[in-house]
């Protein structure tokens, strides 16, 4: 019997303005996407705006605190409500002074009282699915799309597990990192590594060890892609690690997130993450987060951030951008995924597992 390969995506999936505008449209305005961190608005009245799938939103603190997101827009004139991040006792629109409560609702407004039947309680911001994951804010734009635990079962519990201070951190430092590819090629790169040993030298030799890299699809059908491996040996190590400090201090694992939030758990119970944001169908912006307790100074992590910075995002643009370039060469005719059955670092089966959803995205829309 023939078996022929699975082969990569069509180079259209990731060049075709169409489909981008399909991705807008759909998926991203259908998953879990992460806002920001609690510990940037931790007082009433706090908030911060950002945009999702084209659409601009705002995450603020009540004075209940409850964190609640917003679309970014007056329900009087339609004029944006906020830019930026600051605090505010009421929410006011700069346009008309059509002023609302932190959790939405009309509290008052030029004149309008003596408008007839003006009904002031039927009046309230639209507001924006909000889950608080370990203190990472994510929304959706789908008020019918199911919980993140049912998204990513168990992930929260392993996080907690991986890192116990995960509840006690705040932002030390974020790393912008502008790429001019669409955003799928950023993510199929950072959820392989088939291309580690020859193109990330200092995080294959002083951080993790390749031979023991896997990625593995949730077992249960969640959209969660697990990387594990073990720490490289302690005298390879470029930062240092106390073994003893926790049971899982000698590991390295991440959980990437469908379609674009990745937790990384570093040796040594160093949690920092990626996240993604597509801007157009051949750019996106990736950041890298980086945490302590409370968000206080530490060398050690400072010193990750720069060697991170310096190395592994640095060497990852220019390998986004050449196969973002390669994409739209007339000679390219996709070639077959290594499925390795034995899976490992030198097997694809997880960039497999993101084009089916990328496809299935797409296609189903």
């Amino acid at each position: 019997m023939n078996i022929s390969p699975l082969r990569s995506l069509d180079a259209s999936y990731y060049t075709d303005p169409a489909v981008f505008e399909k991705e807008m449209n759909g998926l991203l305005s259908r998953t879990w996407q992460y806002a920001g961190h609690s510990a940037d608005i931790p007082n009433a009245g706090d908030y911060f705006a950002f945009q999702i799938a084209g659409q601009n939103l705002f995450a603020i603190r009540g004075r209940d605190n409850v964190i609640r997101t917003f679309y970014n827009v007056c329900q009087h004139r339609a004029h944006e409500m906020v830019t930026g991040t600051g605090n505010t006792r009421v929410v006011v629109c700069p346009y008309h002074q059509w002023t609302y409560e932190l959790t939405g609702g009309l509290r008052a407004g030029p004149n309008i009282k003596k408008v007839p039947g003006f009904d002031r309680e039927k009046i309230c911001l639209t507001e924006v699915r909000t889950e608080d994951f370990l203190g990472f804010i994510f929304v959706n734009l789908d008020n019918d799309a199911a919980p993140m635990d049912e998204w990513y079962p168990g992930v929260r519990e392993e996080i907690a597990e991986f890192v116990p201070q995960v509840k006690d951190l705040a932002p030390l430092e974020w790393v912008e990192i502008p790429e001019n590819c669409n955003w799928k090629v950023s993510i199929e790169n950072y959820s392989e590594c088939y291309h580690c040993p020859s193109n990330h030298p200092t995080f294959a030799e002083g951080v993790i060890k390749p031979e023991t890299y896997d990625i593995q699809p949730d077992a249960s059908g969640g959209y969660v892609l697990r990387h594990t491996t073990e720490c490289q040996s302690l005298d390879k190590m470029t930062y240092p690690v106390d073994l003893d400090s926790n049971e899982h201090a000698g590991d390295y694992q991440s959980w990437f997130l469908w379609p674009m939030f990745s937790f990384q758990c570093y040796p040594g119970n160093v949690l920092n993450t990626y996240h993604w944001r597509a801007n157009t169908v051949d750019s996106c912006t990736v950041w890298r987060g980086w945490y302590t307790e409370g968000g206080f100074e530490s060398d050690v992590i400072r010193g990750l951030a720069a060697q991170d910075r310096d190395t592994t995002v640095a060497e990852d643009i220019r390998l986004v951008e050449s196969v973002h370039r390669g994409l739209k060469s007339k000679g390219y005719v996709p070639g077959p995924l290594v499925l390795d059955p034995a899976c490992g670092v030198m097997s694809e089966h997880s960039v497999a597992k993101l084009q089916q959803w990328m496809r299935e995205a797409v296609d189903c829309n």
